[in-house]
């Protein structure tokens, strides 16, 4: 009896070692900066010896088994850390210490770079907005996104959609680009960012100062570039969003993206929708017009060795409603503007190794957009529509680009000496009743260079040289000289000097935008626009296992001469047009902190101030006038419960606008002070696939903004106004999310 006893405890206590010898054996997946465990991350184990693959979730302990029996590779990949690969032999437990991406040095950016590199190796000062960030600020275009950036102003019309300022500049000198290529369609010379929607984007790069070099005219103030998804990792993965906020907004957005061996392709859609707002609805007429937008995107990528090639297709439509006043005497009927934009981008993209060292990337695209405008007679007791016969109030407006830029570059990380040349060729046409004899083409064909001068291991310089042919404008020969030093491994300083250059675009010199609401006609005289610009940046960032922080101080000069700006030039028509001034000034400053305590708070303050003056037949009305803003950002993960909350604020100082009115006066009026705070709270469910946000937007209700100064000549639009549309006032929005990922 007892020799059967101490067998079976002898067979139990074996049955047990085989179970925890079978427990042990895979990975065990933890945080590299808090040793915690990290679960539900997706692990893909193949076989060196079979090619057999099985694809795992480690559980809430960070574990997963492998139940391949040779020797073989495994791949981990989750949200917010760096993808890791290694090899692991049969029986073998692998503690991976995971690295996460959350920390912006080591993000990599692509936008004026000759390869993709570290954001703190770039010598420009860049700025990377990510996907976590843009889902944790529930933005839903970039208009929404860029809102509450430092020293960055947003501009509101009802029918021509809203533009931004940076460093006291916009419309045609800040350059809007996806994936490299540039954003067609500008109204009164801005990109209504309203229609730029961000369902299908990894991460937006902003480059504050001149990139004219690089990337030619419209570059004076900076570049931003919407950096689109790509799978590299999944076989399979799947998207499902849909978003609903209480000033009549729905939004759905689907995608799906496949990948096998070296082949990888993508689909994504989304449909928007808006009902309009005013904030006194007292009528048809709304002051936020409703609209409907149509996104349809696809992509597919073939990479091998040192080849990677990329077709990509996307497609956007809005229509937009501009309902009329009820007509007298007996108020059932009005005339309604319907407004219908498309815009059709085709891009082909080669990036490959030529030999050691050095690359060659080939960039070509077509894009297409065009603007509907019909008038139609609404009868409100049948509700049938009938469209006007007054040609005048019909309108199609077409424009094309054509676009091809290819680089050549050597590029070495600890090399001496590096360099980039390249070609940079634009062609665009512009067709319909309002434009000057209903075609017209402007061409810009340029050659650049820029050579990477390592003297010693701190110190980097990158002179630059662009020589452009315009067929409308002699251009100058464009030259840019950047800098950066290491004044420590924590501390760099980065500095840069260059010149730009800018021909008018097609709609300055020959558009005619004339309806009930715009008088707006383009100047066949303009000028070209040459500038001086000057940016210097320090920054710090000390970072410790669990937390790090930082500091950035940057200020900025532009000096542009014949600067093109839209004036008043009959106040009883409210006739506007483009003309030259002497000089346009802008200058100022900022200044950043950061805090993050790994993985649960993360602290950010900022303050800016942008000064702007403008001089006008050699005489400058006004001082130079100043803005100032404040922004504080907090994220917070309750870990006890995984809920996360957002708070973000800004304070928008007085915003000081310069133009010129009739008679070639120098006016200014001032926008009041605003401030604005958006609050949120997140959680994931079902092993991280399904997010769920819930907030409220605009906490302090703002709307409309007052206006002082010389408002009576009145705006853009007939009728004046002494404030400006700023909000649609507070709203509570809920997000979801869905995703699903397969690894094999």
């Amino acid at each position: 009896m007892i020799r059967r006893v101490k067998l079976l405890l002898i067979i139990l206590f074996a049955g047990f070692v085989v179970i925890g010898q079978n427990q042990q054996t895979g990975i065990l997946l933890k945080d590299q900066r808090n040793n915690e465990a990290i679960a539900f991350a997706h692990v893909l184990f193949k076989s060196l010896h079979t090619g057999k693959s099985h694809t795992g979730l480690t559980d809430l302990n960070g574990y997963t088994a492998n139940p391949l029996n040779s020797t073989g590779t495994f791949t981990v990949s989750y949200v917010g850390y760096h993808t890791h690969t290694d090899t692991i032999k049969p029986g073998e437990l692998k503690k991976v210490m995971l690295q996460s991406t959350s920390i912006n040095m080591d993000e990599v950016v692509v936008t004026g770079q000759y390869t993709p590199q570290a954001v703190d190796k770039s010598i420009f000062r860049v700025k990377v907005i990510g996907a976590r960030e843009i889902e944790q600020k529930a933005s839903n275009n970039l208009k929404e996104l860029m809102a509450t950036e430092l020293n960055i102003r947003s501009s509101n019309d009802g029918v021509l959609g809203s533009g931004i300022t940076l460093q006291g500049l916009g419309g045609e000198h800040v350059k809007f680009l996806i994936d490299g290529v540039p954003v067609i369609g500008r109204m009164n010379g801005d990109i209504d960012l309203s229609q730029l929607n961000l369902y299908n984007v990894g991460h937006v790069e902003i480059i504050e100062g001149p990139m004219s070099v690089i990337y030619g005219s419209n570059a004076l103030a900076g570049v931003i570039n919407i950096i689109t998804k790509e799978n590299n990792y999944t076989s399979l993965q799947t998207n499902v969003g849909a978003y609903t906020e209480s000033v009549g907004i729905y939004n759905f957005n689907a995608d799906i993206a496949l990948k096998k061996n070296r082949w990888s392709g993508s689909l994504a859609g989304a449909r928007n929708f808006f009902g309009g707002y005013s904030v006194v609805d007292t009528s048809r007429a709304k002051q936020w017009k409703p609209k409907r937008q149509y996104n349809a995107d696809a992509s597919l990528a073939y990479n091998h060795n040192s080849l990677r090639a990329r077709v990509t297709a996307s497609y956007f439509n809005e229509f937009l409603l501009h309902k009329g006043e009820l007509l007298p005497s007996y108020y059932e009927t009005a005339f309604d503007n319907h407004f219908t934009t498309n815009r059709f981008t085709a891009t082909a993209d080669i990036q490959t190794k030529l030999f050691e060292n050095r690359y060659l990337n080939v960039l070509a695209s077509y894009a297409y957009y065009d603007r509907i405008k019909n008038n139609y007679l609404k009868d409100l007791t049948t509700l049938e529509e009938y469209l006007t016969l007054d040609s005048d109030n019909q309108d199609t407006s077409s424009f094309g680009q054509y676009l091809l830029r290819a680089e050549f570059s050597k590029s070495t990380e600890n090399s001496p000496f590096n360099y980039q040349l390249g070609i940079d060729l634009n062609y665009e046409t512009g067709t319909g009743r309002r434009i000057l004899n209903k075609e017209q083409v402007l061409g810009d064909y340029a050659a650049f260079l820029s050579v990477k001068i390592k003297p010693s291991l701190r110190l980097m310089i990158q002179p630059g040289l662009r020589y452009s042919y315009n067929t409308k404008y002699k251009a100058p020969l464009v030259y840019s000289l950047n800098a950066k030093y290491d004044l420590s491994e924590e501390l760099s300083l980065r500095a840069s000097l260059a010149k730009g250059f800018r021909a008018p675009s097609l709609k300055e010199l020959y558009l005619e935008f004339v309806d009930v609401n715009h008088n707006i006609r383009g100047n066949e005289n303009l000028k070209a626009e040459d500038s001086k610009n000057f940016n210097l940046s320090l920054k710090y960032h000390h970072e410790k296992p669990t937390y790090d922080y930082g500091a950035e101080l940057s200020i900025f000069y532009n000096n542009i001469n014949n600067s093109i700006i839209l004036a008043s030039l009959d106040h009883s028509s409210s006739l506007f047009t483009y003309v030259n001034l002497n000089q346009y000034i802008t200058q100022g400053y900022q200044i950043n902190f950061n805090n993050r305590i790994y993985p649960w708070l993360e602290i950010k303050l900022g303050m800016g101030q942008t000064g702007r003056n403008q001089i006008f037949n050699n005489v400058s009305e006004n001082e130079m006038v100043y803005s100032t803003d404040v922004m504080s950002q907090l994220n917070y993960l309750w870990r006890k419960t995984q809920l996360r909350f957002n708070v973000y604020y800004k304070n928008n100082g007085e915003y000081p606008e310069i133009f010129i009115g009739a008679d070639d006066q120098a006016l200014k009026k001032i926008i009041s002070t605003y401030h604005t705070m958006d609050l949120s709270v997140s959680r994931q469910f079902w092993k991280n696939q399904l997010t769920i946000q819930t907030g409220v937007k605009n906490l302090f209700d703002v709307k409309n903004i007052d206006v002082r100064g010389n408002t009576s000549m009145g705006e853009i639009h007939s009728g004046g106004g002494e404030t400006s549309m700023a909000g649609w006032g507070r709203t509570f929005f809920v997000q979801l999310n869905i995703s699903f990922k397969r690894f094999n």
